[in-house]
Formats: structure tokens, sequence, C-alpha cells
């Protein structure tokens, strides 16, 4: 469906604030949503936080009209980062509409529909696995070894930049490296982290 086509449907325009909760993982909504402007988180929540980050999206946009296609739940779960504008189209509503379209359009949505949640589907799954062991490997990958044979990693990018790459919320990224810390496997603050238990980490990233 074309983004302009959303005039066309009955929807609730709403104003939402920074924080708020748009999409629960597993859930399945009444309405199928598109967003008028802001911009929007995508991952897994833990309890308020977004514990792993999947992406972002930013208005204007329809919010995982791929699960509403199909007629599935939700993968992710979604918080906006900034005040947002939606409009909220009953899902019975949506459904019409795409039932008015030739068959042969609605085999091309469905068929763009099915990619997109495999796509969505794998990337949850690796976003799964453990925070220390995505860590624990991001850091080996990045390990340089210096003159006295010493592995150490120069932090060149922001947390919130590197915590963006493997998935996590930066807060959880800071956390992961402290228990690393406590147990010895790394040691330093600031920009560099020496890797102090190579073989340590190997094990607990698995590999």
């Amino acid at each position: 469906m074309l983004a302009a086509e959303i005039i066309e449907l009955p929807a609730e325009t709403r104003v939402l604030a920074r924080g708020e909760r748009l999409l629960t993982r597993s859930e399945t909504s009444r309405w199928v949503t598109y967003i008028e402007s802001g911009r929007i988180a995508l991952g897994i929540m833990e309890g308020s936080v977004m514990e792993h980050q999947l992406g972002v999206v930013e208005g204007p946009c329809w919010l995982d009209a791929s699960s509403a296609v199909l007629g599935l739940p939700h993968a992710v779960d979604a918080v906006s980062e900034t005040d947002i504008a939606l409009r909220q189209v009953p899902i019975a509503d949506f459904h019409r509409s795409l039932a008015a379209m030739s068959p042969s359009a609605q085999a091309v949505l469905h068929d763009v529909a099915m990619a997109h949640r495999q796509q969505t589907e794998f990337s949850v799954s690796r976003l799964a696995k453990d925070a220390e062991a995505r860590c624990a490997e991001w850091l080996l990958r990045h390990a340089q070894t210096g003159d006295k044979g010493l592995m150490a990693v120069q932090l060149q990018q922001r947390k919130r930049s590197i915590a963006a790459q493997l998935g996590i919320a930066p807060e959880t990224l800071s956390r992961v490296l402290r228990h690393l810390r406590e147990r010895s496997l790394i040691s330093g603050s600031g920009r560099l982290v020496n890797v102090v238990d190579p073989g340590g980490l190997r094990s607990l990233a698995g590999i």
C-alpha cells in the first residue's frame, strides 16, 4: 500500500512523547500504525528498557506493516525515541484496503512482507545471543597485539555507536564491560581496553 493512501482510510491521529511503547513483541495490535514524523527504536525490551536494539526507523513510514499483512504478532518491541506524530488504521480497514488490490499486487505484497518478516526474525535470533558473548566476540575481533605481545582494543568509536553494532543499549554495554573486568577477562578504562584473558573471552564468545 502506498503511504499516500493513508488519507483514504479512517485513522486516528495521535501525538506521543518520547519513551512511549508502540509495539509489543509476540502481541497482535488492533490497528496498523503509520508514523508521520519522529524516530522509533526497534528491538527487544527487558522491562521498561530496550535491552537489545535492532535498529531505528524514522517517519514518514509504516511501522511493522508486514505483521499486519501476514496476520502475525509483532516480532519486535518498538519505543519512541523522540516525540512522534502517528495515525492508527484499524486492522479490519487495513485488510479491506488490501483486498481491493489486484491479485498479482496482493501476491507481491505478501511475498515482500514474508521476506521482511523472515529477515526480522533472523535478526532477533541473533540479538538473543547473550550480550556478554557478543561483546567478547567484538573485543576479540578488534583487539590488536602490541610490542610486548599484549592484546588491547582502542575504542575509537563512541560507546553508543559500539552498542548499536552489538544490538544492545549503551547502559548494557557499560554493564557488560564492568562484568568482564570483574571476571579479570579485561582491564583498563576509558578508551583503552586490555585483553587480559583471550582464552576466556573466546570461551565466552563460543568461538
